[in-house]
């Protein structure tokens, strides 16, 4: 191997700030343990968790230096001795702990999953948070299905638009909250009925709620225990301010969860079914180049956005 193919490339930063911090930087290529794959990167996420550890805010990956990105879409360039599901060429998507942001990651190919020959490498990347968050919440957890009301709060977000579309395709009546301007998006993926917050107290308009998506955080989680019906169900996709403790929530009579998203390649097999069949539909918000991070980053934090942000590997 050359010098030049040692190498690659990654976006890093060295200290917690604004987009600004963000540096992309020239690594050597790392080399994968015996479980792991060594992934050529084509596209990877961004979503909050990114921008959070960015700041400081939730410092997910530690102190700095780190290299922020958990969602990737690219191809199997090498395959650890104790590898036996994917192989050099394999195109495969998942979920990791950081690090994505860069040209080549390595992860454990248990986080992994055969990338639907269907989807491109940009919608593959916007998809594994978001549809494990969709998945654990509103299958694991919530078991939606017919005859079941579901509240999806901030619903053009990521998980957001992929947490309609699965409610929906379980059978599940769907309530989505969100700005005016997105209700159309909204109801083309299948939410039977939409509120502006910004127009609407939910809290007073939603009533009989079987379990409830909480992907905003603060004084939501409290009001949403109001639409839920007896013993109905809050789960929370919030990493930092809840706005409640879990014994607040059961004080109500009613039950709390949080859903964690840990990779898995497992689950990731079964969504790539519903991708491929468009059960589920990933919309893109922007993708830009990798050396255009912080752009993604700053639109990331308007939280005006639909659905994905995703950077491109050149």
């Amino acid at each position: 191997m050359t010098t030049e193919q040692s190498r690659t490339l990654a976006m890093t930063q060295h200290r917690f700030g604004g987009p600004e911090v963000l540096e992309l930087e020239q690594r050597p290529r790392p080399r994968p343990a015996e479980d792991e794959i060594l992934l050529r990167v084509h596209a990877a996420g961004v979503g909050p968790a990114d921008w959070l550890a960015r700041s400081g805010a939730d410092p997910l990956y530690g102190e700095p230096p780190f290299t922020p990105g958990q969602d990737v879409s690219g191809v199997v360039e090498a395959a650890g001795a104790a590898v036996a599901r994917f192989r050099p060429g394999d195109e495969v998507f998942g979920r990791i702990e950081g690090g994505g942001h860069a040209l080549h990651v390595t992860a454990p190919a248990a986080h992994f999953a055969v990338k639907p020959a269907t989807l491109d490498h940009v919608h593959a990347a916007a998809a594994p948070t978001a549809a494990l968050i969709a998945w654990e919440a509103l299958i694991d957890i919530a078991a939606a299905g017919p005859g079941t009301r579901v509240l999806v709060h901030a619903a053009a977000s990521g998980p957001g638009h992929v947490a309609v579309q699965l409610a929906k395709a379980e059978g599940a009546y769907v309530i989505a909250t969100a700005r005016a301007d997105d209700h159309a998006f909204l109801r083309g993926l299948g939410a039977d009925e939409l509120i502006d917050p910004a127009a609407t107290d939910f809290a007073t308009a939603v009533h009989d709620v079987d379990a409830a998506l909480d992907l905003v955080g603060g004084d939501h989680g409290p009001r949403t225990l109001n639409t839920l019906r007896p013993n109905g169900l809050l789960i929370s996709a919030v990493p930092g301010d809840l706005g409640l403790s879990p014994e607040d929530v059961e004080a109500r009579g009613m039950r709390f969860a949080m859903v964690r998203a840990a990779p898995s390649g497992e689950r990731l097999t079964k969504i790539a079914a519903l991708l491929v069949n468009d059960r589920i539909r990933v919309h893109i918000e922007a993708a830009v180049p990798l050396t255009e991070a912080a752009k993604a980053h700053e639109l990331g934090e308007t939280g005006l956005g639909r659905g994905g942000l995703v950077l491109v590997m050149a």
